[in-house]
């Protein structure tokens, strides 16, 4: 199975310090839609690992969260691409909770789901608990620049991004890594 991990707020769509809190909040990043489709043609399956701490703090409920999500779905679909799986903590970081990245848990609930191993499969954020979540759960973690990722690279020391490669946007990452794994496949 060819699996890519994406997360939601930053990658996919637009982010907001206020949360994204209703369908009309939830705005794509130019380009995210397209690649995603173009991950699905190349019969990649697609789950999003997102942080929701919003519906733990009571900023809006788990049905809201799902109706934005039925609207980010409608869009992708309407793109011709798919998602397999949306996995979400609603934990707020005092809950101390396994999901919330940048633990592991819902990586290593994915893989154990699946029955595979996440070793070399890409898993793309925006921020720095992205990456060491999907870094713990022995997956290749990947940075855009896009949400707060530019803030994650200024913030950040080498160290935490050591060997992590970045890209402006999840098209530019779909582009290359498209590029590779066709070179690998000797298309």
């Amino acid at each position: 199975m060819q699996l890519i991990i994406l997360d939601r707020d930053g990658v996919i769509n637009e982010d907001s310090a206020d949360y994204i809190k209703s369908p009309e909040e939830w705005i794509p990043i130019p380009g995210s839609l397209e690649a995603i489709a173009r991950l699905c043609r190349a019969e990649f399956r697609i789950v999003i690992i997102t942080n929701q701490s919003g519906v733990g703090r009571g900023l809006f409920t788990i049905d809201m969260l799902n109706r934005i999500h039925t609207r980010m779905l409608e869009h992708i679909r309407q793109k011709g691409g798919e998602i397999d799986a949306i996995m979400i903590c609603p934990h707020t970081p005092e809950d101390n909770c396994d999901c919330r990245k940048p633990k592991p848990g819902m990586f290593l609930e994915l893989a154990q789901r699946l029955k595979i191993n996440l070793n070399q499969v890409p898993a793309i954020g925006d921020s720095l608990r992205d990456i060491e979540a999907a870094r713990t759960a022995n997956a290749a973690p990947v940075l855009v620049r896009t949400g707060y990722g530019l803030r994650t690279i200024e913030s950040s020391n080498r160290e935490g991004l050591a060997d992590v490669p970045v890209f402006d946007n999840l098209a530019e990452f779909t582009n290359d890594f498209l590029r590779r794994t066709r070179g690998q496949a000797g298309l």
